[in-house]
């Protein structure tokens, strides 16, 4: 652990997650230095390999956490959200995260004109095709209430997270941004997105595939991380589904748009697919994670 611990209370906090981080997380930080009181990284990178320490320079108002083993995007989260309770608000990023240099001003600016607003997150934007991720913003306002936002430029009021918690741990990595704000909407707050604040966003594993005018977008997830996407899916549409009725048959329509990528585009097509369909009855019973899916420290897959 290093960096600055700066003295009274803070405005803002950045909590940027880390995985065997590049040289791009010294960007994501030199981006949200200038914006915010005090960068927290929260390294998950297995002990012995090279992690966020090795990538980033000392710094003031920088502050390295070192989990030692990959303990999951929650756990992550949640732990660089613990280190400053006084501040006033939390700027979640990822390692990747590419920030505009007004990111936190307009955001906040949103936090500031209705006490209701709980989270406020920009639209993921795809710069090389130059429009956005989710094809509905554009016929969204400008500022819209959504069912959930993706954690990656997400700020979140500190009274959100006093009141509803923070991540949900047992869910890992996938879903959480989603389980998060089902919670803090059950709560009477709202979760929203300005459109006008964009977001370049790597589209990573993610590939287009198709034929003449039909392009489908499959994920190529690693095939464990299909279990966790079904398993916290049926988690959450048992929990969710009677208060939230519009997300629930949105998040149905779009599980099932996965599978259909995976059928189409993504071998060994039927290992994985049982495996999302797996992870969708374990969670809808209520089972226990088997143990090859759970973390396990150092060797927890990557």
């Amino acid at each position: 652990m290093s960096g600055h611990e700066p003295a009274g209370p803070l405005r803002t906090v950045a909590v940027v997650t880390a995985y065997r981080p590049g040289p791009a997380l010294r960007a994501v930080v030199a981006a949200a230095a200038p914006q915010v009181d005090v960068v927290v990284v929260v390294d998950n990178t297995p002990v012995g390999t090279p992690g966020a320490a090795e990538v980033l320079e000392p710094s003031e108002g920088l502050e390295i956490v070192s989990m030692g083993y990959n303990s999951g995007l929650a756990a992550a989260l949640n732990t660089g959200i613990a280190r400053h309770p006084d501040s006033a608000q939390v700027l979640l990023l990822d390692q990747d995260s590419s920030i505009p240099r007004d990111l936190v001003e307009r955001l906040a600016d949103r936090l500031g004109e209705d006490p209701r607003i709980g989270v406020v997150a920009p639209a993921p934007w795809d710069a090389a095709a130059g429009r956005y991720l989710d094809p509905r913003a554009s016929g969204r306002p400008v500022l819209a209430d959504l069912g959930a936002v993706i954690t990656s430029g997400m700020l979140v009021r500190r009274g959100v997270l006093d009141e509803v918690g923070g991540f949900r741990e047992d869910f890992f990595v996938d879903c959480v941004d989603q389980e998060f704000c089902l919670r803090v909407r059950a709560a009477g707050w709202r979760v929203t997105q300005d459109r006008s604040v964009l977001l370049p966003h790597e589209l990573g594993e993610t590939r287009w595939h198709g034929w003449g005018p039909l392009r489908l977008r499959a994920t190529h997830h690693a095939t464990w991380r299909l279990y966790w996407i079904g398993r916290n899916s049926a988690v959450m549409l048992r929990e969710h589904a009677r208060s939230e009725t519009a997300w629930s048959l949105q998040w149905v329509a779009i599980v099932g748009y996965w599978a259909l990528t995976i059928v189409l585009f993504e071998p060994p097509r039927w290992e994985r697919l049982r495996t999302l369909a797996g992870g969708l009855r374990d969670g809808a019973r209520g089972r226990a994670v088997p143990s090859r899916y759970r973390p396990q420290g150092p060797s927890t897959p990557g």
